[in-house]
């Protein structure tokens, strides 16, 4: 890795830990319907914290995990989420260079990190992220030239019909609802910005990962198979293994199995 590329990844990193910030902010507050302006606070004594406490990855600890002010625990999932963004961000910089479709990569990752959590809290998609960056993503199909519009609606439409029907199928035969409306645009969101012979290793990603997570959820809770989990978390982690390294194991399984649609 060349210095200017390691600095480029660098700095992408440190972007992705402040944004990532702004993640946890948008994961308590959306959902309850409050204003995402305004500085971080104490959820018990509601005491600001210090702009010196606020810094990404280093300000939880420099707390020791707890309120300057009560001493109340602080989640660690507030430096796993700066992390974990601060990583994809690296990553995306360092398999697609600093261009325009790296941008959108990048808005695609904090999307699906900052809904992710949030279904993982509530069991929704907020329609701001995932029908926002589908907006997002059919509008840069259109100005970037290194993809082609076509492409993109036509991932809209195999994405969301994919689970569309997916779900009408489980509903008439179970007469219970298996996925969610916030799913099925989640994978139209993917489908605009990935492209249609995306679609088919991120459901199959998804599925293999939320089954295996399934079944070891369902042995420890008393509604066994029946135990409701949500699948944004897994539908996202398909789009990251397809964008970090696996997107030749999905063109591949395309020509396998659709041979026809690969044409």
């Amino acid at each position: 890795m060349s210095d200017l590329k390691f600095f480029e990844v660098f700095l992408a990193f440190l972007f992705g830990a402040s944004l990532g910030s702004f993640s946890n902010v948008v994961i308590y507050r959306l959902p309850e319907q409050l204003s995402l302006l305004g500085r971080s606070h104490c959820m018990k004594c509601k005491a600001t914290v210090p702009w010196r406490y606020n810094i990404p990855l280093f300000g939880y600890f420099l707390l020791n995990g707890k309120c300057f002010n009560c001493h109340e625990k602080f989640s660690i999932r507030y430096p796993l989420v700066e992390f974990i963004m601060a990583a994809c961000f690296a990553l995306i910089v360092y398999f697609y260079d600093v261009t325009w479709l790296s941008f959108e990569y990048l808005i695609l990752v904090w999307g699906l990190i900052t809904a992710s959590f949030i279904d993982l809290d509530h069991m929704i998609l907020p329609d701001e992220i995932t029908l926002g960056g589908l907006a997002i993503g059919l509008v840069g199909a259109l100005l970037n030239p290194e993809r082609e519009f076509l492409d993109a609606f036509l991932g809209v439409l195999f994405g969301g019909g994919v689970l569309w029907l997916v779900a009408y199928v489980y509903f008439v035969f179970t007469g219970r609802e298996g996925l969610g409306g916030g799913d099925i645009k989640l994978l139209a969101w993917l489908g605009s910005l990935l492209g249609w012979r995306s679609i088919p290793f991120i459901i199959l990603a998804s599925s293999v990962f939320g089954s295996v997570v399934g079944i070891l959820l369902s042995r420890k809770n008393s509604d066994g198979l029946k135990t409701m989990i949500p699948f944004g978390p897994f539908l996202a982690f398909g789009a990251l293994l397809y964008m970090f390294g696996l997107k030749s194991v999905g063109l591949w399984y395309v020509d396998l199995f659709f041979p026809a649609l690969s044409q």
